[in-house]
């Protein structure tokens, strides 16, 4: 698994404008790469927060989620992480994400109050590189 996260500007903006929309609630969102640049972010698919608390936690509509990787897959490209904010929080997994942490890819975390964007390895709750680009 890569150590380094790329995000270019465009990823950058699309993450920012969807999490402060979202505000005071938590965002959350997954992100794209194509399989021959898997550490490159791509394309950036906001989702729903539909959990009963949604400025505590986050919980991705599933539907939402299902068609997001029915697009990605139709488009070539494969999940390449996964983002969601802390509007009150910073940057750094809680109790609940690493408990709730399912998918082997990184986890992105926008701090919202900041404007720090951070990645971890779940559950393993390992920090990663994140190159802006």
């Amino acid at each position: 698994m890569s150590r380094t996260v790329i995000l270019p500007t465009r990823m950058q903006e699309a993450i920012w404008t969807h999490v402060l929309r979202d505000l005071p609630n938590e965002g959350v969102g997954v992100l794209a790469v194509h399989q021959d640049a898997p550490d490159t972010l791509q394309a950036c698919y906001p989702l729903s927060n539909v959990a009963a608390q949604p400025a505590q936690s986050y919980l991705a509509d599933p539907l939402e989620l299902l068609r997001a990787l029915r697009a990605m897959r139709h488009s070539g490209l494969n999940l390449g992480a996964i983002y969601h904010s802390h509007p009150r929080g910073r940057a750094r997994p809680s109790p609940t994400d690493l408990n709730l942490a399912r998918y082997p890819v990184p986890y992105l975390i926008a701090d919202a109050q900041r404007h720090e964007l951070r990645a971890y390895l779940l559950p393993e709750n390992t920090e990663i590189e994140v190159l802006l680009l």
